[in-house]
């Protein structure tokens, strides 16, 4: 009774909108399938755009069209635009010291400002096209001659594989990551490509899980699915390979001394790290949740987004026949498309115009 009691008042204390009714203690927990952005889908067939759940001990306000993510994401985003701290981000984010996870502030402001200015310029950008390009090609050669045994092959695995060739040499100078374990310049390559994949995935499934010590804080401690035992370990194992990475980092600098230049991401983060002037003091963490934001985000979101692409062409011939037919005329088949072709193509071949030099080798 009296905790029917405090949910009633709670209700009218405030103009909520629709939802259901929740349940003392786990609220509206029971309602979350295996897959929460399908079962949030379902409620907003029924109660609307906007509605309202209790997740544990928190309120929680879901808009779920294109109005209310425009409402939240654009004309009150610095009303929402923190996160709240959860277990995947104290665990695989080195205690919310990345990018995705960490609160706004000072800190989050300055990482914004690294990404956009040192990290992510258009010189700099450009600086790695040669990386890009030679991936590319390297890929093709590897369809190529997995085409000749006549067996069809899973796409995803070699543009995954492409991703992590190209992240890896533009961000960490390199490719630390091998088929089998190496010892590339006299140091191991600290995991292989096998591994990492897994780590990768891993790191998804685990930021995007329903942790009940999240909703529920007082459960938190006796780990009910077993998330934190598993988000502690892959965080034991992105930090042996982002140790290994910054260590061999800091000892060329050493090396090199006053002649050191940097070459790649991690270069650039040790050199901004070591400015006495920045508003929030960088550490040894930071830069590895720098590193790995950098590492994760670029691989699987660039690898799945091509894989639709491609199946979606697939589906509509007579859109994959017109947007050739636009590279022909504009690039031709004597050369490879390059990157900085795309400006000359229509904006709808544009995007495009990658899936398409796929489709025509």
């Amino acid at each position: 009774l009296f905790l029917k009691a405090v949910f009633r008042r709670s209700r009218q204390a405030y103009n909520l909108p629709p939802g259901p009714k929740p349940w003392p203690i786990i609220g509206n927990l029971n309602l979350m399938g295996a897959l929460p952005h399908r079962s949030i889908h379902a409620l907003s067939k029924r109660y609307g755009p906007l509605m309202y759940l209790r997740f544990g001990s928190f309120p929680v306000v879901i808009g779920s069209s294109v109005e209310m993510a425009k409402f939240f994401l654009k004309t009150h985003d610095m009303v929402f635009l923190d996160r709240p701290k959860m277990a995947a981000g104290k665990y695989t984010t080195y205690n919310y010291r990345d990018m995705t996870w960490s609160p706004y502030g000072a800190y989050w402001r300055q990482a914004r400002k690294v990404c956009l200015t040192e990290l992510f310029s258009a010189k700099r950008l450009e600086s790695y096209e040669y990386i890009r390009s030679q991936e590319m090609r390297a890929l093709l050669r590897d369809l190529h001659e997995a085409s000749r045994s006549r067996r069809a092959v899973v796409l995803k695995d070699y543009l995954s594989t492409l991703s992590l060739n190209v992240i890896t040499r533009m961000v960490l100078g390199k490719k630390y990551l091998h088929r089998e374990a190496t010892d590339e310049g006299g140091s191991g390559s600290a995991t292989t490509l096998a591994e990492f994949k897994r780590m990768v995935d891993e790191w998804f499934l685990l930021n995007g899980v329903l942790n009940i010590g999240d909703s529920i804080p007082w459960l938190d401690w006796l780990d009910l699915q077993g998330y934190i035992k598993r988000m502690k370990k892959l965080s034991k194992m992105f930090d042996r390979f982002l140790e290994h990475v910054v260590d061999e980092h800091n000892d060329r600098r050493r090396v090199e001394g006053e002649s050191f230049v940097s070459k790649d991401m991690v270069d650039v983060l040790l050199e901004i790290a070591r400015d006495p002037n920045l508003e929030v003091q960088i550490d040894r963490d930071s830069v590895k949740a720098f590193i790995q934001d950098l590492l994760v985000g670029g691989t699987e979101s660039s690898a799945v987004a091509v894989e639709w692409a491609i199946s979606e062409l697939l589906k509509k011939p007579e859109v994959l026949t017109k947007a050739t037919e636009e590279l022909d005329r504009v690039v031709g088949r004597a050369r490879w498309v390059t990157e900085k072709d795309i400006a000359s193509l229509h904006v709808s071949s544009r995007r495009r115009c990658g899936c398409i030099r796929w489709r025509r080798c």
